[in-house]
């Protein structure tokens, strides 16, 4: 069996879906030839914790290297569970640490995991390096790893590194770092693996000694066996449910939403009033104060962070499920983990995206009402016209044979013929 040593920041028992996508992976490359070992954070402050995620890690019996390292996580780690701050606040830390800390303020924890991981090859064999950004300070630390080792090294992008959806350049000075970092990172790169074609194409077309097969695509997944591992919980009423899950930031905002569903309610409130609408996850101080404002709070249930089986439960008990991603930087290239659950759960989806990679994956999912992310009239037409057919027994049914390629197993499967591929002989 070979070995792999597999290098994430985001990992359980941190919550969120930065990181279920290495998980998952870690949890299928057994069955694929393909031992792995993780080097990780040691506990952190972070804003979810989900001991679901943990003990799905435990089951695994994979080897776990913990990291101790001096990033502001870290030196916040006694905290646990930390408080979503305002969008305003997070929003400002954000950029704030992005003048200060190039390429991410993760850079001293990166380095303490480079040093860990020339400690374990000097004294154990390893076929290949597996590296999932963000953070991209791992990409750039990791970059040097050739002078010590000569071992393949796999960079698995998440999202983009350079103008994504959240980077803030202050200079042109600091986005010409990010980008020599980046180059350093892909020229040292035995194979890149990313999430969809829109970021393959950036990539491609920005860094010219990258050829169309170093870089093949890995989408998002759901976990088949996730959608085993609880009871089923039957719907309260029958009233019809619509259920997003995930947090709300930048211009990711249920704003246009609410407006819209308010608007139906005065419009036709013998729709509105067989309607309920579910949060699942953090939803934030403005957007609870926005729902008061609206005066909806009879047509909501918050629940708050639920755990990950307990967020896949809900989904579930759901009529329709809803996504949304406005229009923003980069946002052709955003591919959210979220909707792929979503796609395992069979459910119809109201989807309001932007030109880009998820709204054409949701375009093939079939069971989908698509509009403008900011359109109100358009959402407000998609909830109705999902009630109407509710009511008629004559929701979409989605592609099956769409659906059965996004399995965490059969992506891992693939995952293993890319890593097969940079072994050296």
């Amino acid at each position: 069996m070979h070995k792999v040593l597999v290098i994430a920041y985001y990992f359980p028992p941190m919550g969120l879906s930065g990181v279920q996508r290495t998980l998952k992976f870690v949890k299928y490359l057994k069955r694929n030839n393909w031992e792995p070992t993780v080097i990780t954070t040691e506990n952190v402050a972070y804003f979810a914790h989900d001991e679901s995620l943990q003990k799905e890690l435990d089951e695994t019996g994979v080897r776990v290297i913990r990291v101790e390292g001096s990033e502001p996580n870290s030196i916040l780690s006694k905290h646990g569970t930390v408080k979503l701050p305002s969008e305003f606040i997070r929003k400002s830390l954000n950029r704030l640490s992005q003048i200060f800390f190039i390429p991410d303020n993760k850079i001293s924890w990166a380095n303490k995991a480079l040093k860990k991981t020339i400690e374990i090859l000097s004294n154990e064999h390893f076929d290949c390096l597996f590296i999932s950004g963000p953070p991209f300070s791992q990409f750039d630390v990791f970059s040097e790893i050739k002078k010590h080792h000569n071992i393949p090294v796999v960079l698995d992008y998440r999202d983009l590194w350079v103008d994504n959806q959240f980077s803030f350049y202050l200079t042109p000075l600091h986005k010409s770092l990010h980008k020599r970092k980046e180059y350093s990172a892909l020229k040292a790169a035995d194979k890149v693996i990313v999430t969809n074609r829109r970021i393959k194409e950036k990539l491609i077309n920005e860094y010219k000694f990258l050829s169309f097969d170093e870089v093949f695509i890995l989408p998002h997944g759901y976990d088949p066996d996730d959608f085993t591992r609880f009871d089923q919980i039957q719907k309260p009423n029958d009233k019809m449910l619509i259920t997003y899950a995930g947090l709300f930031y930048e211009y990711i905002t249920p704003k246009f939403f609410l407006k819209a569903f308010k608007k139906l309610l005065i419009e036709n409130p013998s729709y509105a009033e067989n309607i309920r609408l579910t949060f699942v996850g953090l939803l934030g101080k403005e957007n609870q104060n926005l729902i008061k404002e609206l005066k909806l709070e009879a047509y909501i249930s918050e629940y708050g962070y639920l755990d990950h089986l307990e967020t896949i439960q809900k989904l579930m008990m759901s009529d329709i499920l809803w996504i949304m991603v406005g229009k923003g930087k980069s946002a052709e290239t955003i591919s959210s983990g979220k909707l792929y659950e979503y796609f395992g759960t069979r459910k119809p989806i109201i989807a309001c995206l932007p030109d880009g990679a998820l709204k054409m994956a949701v375009n093939e999912y079939k069971a989908s009402f698509i509009t403008e992310p900011d359109d109100i009239d358009q959402i407000k037409e998609a909830i109705a016209q999902t009630y109407k057919l509710y009511k008629e027994g004559n929701l979409p049914i989605p592609d099956e044979k769409f659906i059965e390629g996004f399995r965490r197993d059969s992506l891992t499967e693939q995952l293993a013929k890319q890593l097969n591929k940079v072994l050296k002989v």
